[in-house]
């Protein structure tokens, strides 16, 4: 899927950035709106000569029809096909030959492409994008081979990999109506049934400049930028792309479990999920506590599930905790542990829940509050050196719901973070009704 299997890494790499303080105007962008509803985010960074150039679209694989999974992702594999104006695979040929790299990649919310180049090819990648918004052909044949392609993906990364099927089937029993609950790759028996039809209509539907956010990081000005903008992806017309239409979740009142053994399991694994708020959906007030909340509980060996479950008791290889706080709809708090040695993971699942009792009984501390925002702050000043971190974090916020400026107030919106908002985060979010349990086993070979 181009860059689709690495979609987890880019969620860690995302709550470093977006979810972590740091001081106003860490990345201080200059924005724009094309005629046609284009929105242009362009984060300066003179440092070398190079430039990120990203095009979003608002549109992920929580968007498909029903029963057209993995048509998204699909669609981002073709992208990379033919147009009127270049052959098939000429798109990445000629961001090779001038010393550029490109990819794509595919979320719940979002679809995403972008090139790395020297900054005095930015037009020259600027245009080879705006002709595939516009100008993509796909034959049944190109499809057809293409489908191939996907569903042997799908073979290498999930169907053989028992940890992704564990992962899948507690998806698909934390959300009960949601759209999150199908995987961004697809159901194998839908993918199958995808045809040349439905991956044009979908790229007629979605793929337009008013659905669409153009960002640019790196050795450039917001006027150059908005001058190359205006030139390639200006003559664009708007398309009738119709608004986001979810189904939301009803109540959860019962805990669920999932339990898969399989021969090819090495070792044991335990995790649990929370149905939670996202900062654009649910008790939004909820989301930044979380975060301050996931990295007390999981992030290092200081964290508390670190300390008891590895270094006290001894029962752990491994424990930590996540918070996906970046939604366009409700999201996920999650708890992961190994157990040392294969051990048991019924007492591994007893001593999580005793750390998860402990805070819901007692609360944080002063001092775990502090050293957590301390930790956040740090990974936002260091994300600064990567040149596509700006990038990414805008435009996985803005295809998420947020706009620049809630983006921007991140920091002195954790900065203000109390103890009593973590503790009430906690409380309202940390109910065994509206979670799944998933376990992992190995499985003796018959």
């Amino acid at each position: 899927m181009r860059f689709s299997a690495r979609l987890l890494a880019t969620a860690f790499l995302l709550t470093a950035v977006m979810l972590g303080p740091a001081r106003a105007g860490l990345f201080n962008p200059d924005t724009y709106t094309l005629d046609n509803g284009m929105e242009v985010v362009v984060i300066p960074d003179h440092r070398a000569p190079v430039v990120v150039h990203m095009v979003w679209y608002r549109v992920g694989s929580a968007d498909e029809q029903a029963g057209k999974s993995g048509i998204a992702h699909f669609l981002e594999h073709l992208m990379f096909r033919g147009t009127k104006n270049l052959e098939d695979g000429e798109f990445s040929q000629i961001v090779a030959r001038n010393g550029g790299q490109d990819n794509a990649f595919t979320s719940y919310d979002y679809t995403g492409y972008f090139q790395q180049v020297a900054a005095d090819k930015l037009d020259l990648v600027m245009g080879l994008e705006a002709d595939r918004m516009v100008n993509l052909q796909l034959t049944e044949d190109v499809v057809e081979t293409e489908r191939r392609v996907i569903l042997e993906e799908r073979s290498q990364r999930v169907d053989t990999n028992p940890a992704a099927l564990l992962n899948e089937q507690m998806s698909a029993s934390q959300y009960l109506a949601h759209s999150y609950r199908i995987p961004v790759i697809g159901w194998r028996h839908e993918i199958e049934q995808l045809g040349h039809k439905d991956v044009v209509d979908f790229y007629r539907r979605y793929y337009a400049p008013n659905n669409a956010i153009l960002i640019v990081a790196g050795d450039v000005t917001g006027e150059e930028v908005l001058a190359l903008a205006e030139k390639h992806y200006g003559p664009i017309p708007r398309a009738d792309t119709p608004p986001r239409k979810r189904l939301q979740e009803p109540p959860q009142i019962s805990p669920r479990r999932v339990e898969l053994s399989d021969v090819r399991v090495a070792e044991p694994s335990w995790q649990r999920t929370y149905l939670a708020p996202s900062r654009n959906a649910g008790e939004t007030r909820h989301a930044i506590p979380l975060r301050v909340l996931a990295d007390i509980l999981g992030s290092g060996p200081t964290s508390r599930l670190y300390r008891a479950l590895v270094v006290e008791q001894g029962i752990a290889a491994a424990a930590g905790a996540y918070y996906r706080g970046t939604g366009y709809d409700l999201t996920e708090f999650y708890f992961s542990a190994v157990p040392r040695n294969g051990g048991d993971l019924a007492t591994l699942e007893a001593a999580v829940e005793a750390v998860i009792d402990d805070l819901l009984k007692n609360g944080i501390t002063e001092g775990e509050l502090e050293r957590a925002k301390n930790s956040m702050l740090a990974s936002a000043i260091y994300a600064r050196d990567s040149l596509s971190a700006g990038a990414r974090v805008f435009g996985s916020g803005m295809t998420s719901g947020l706009t620049v400026e809630e983006i921007e107030s991140w920091p002195d919106l954790v900065q203000a973070v109390t103890l009593e908002q973590v503790n009430e985060a906690a409380r309202a979010v940390l109910k065994i009704e509206r979670s799944v349990t998933g376990l992992l086993k190995p499985k003796p070979a018959s």
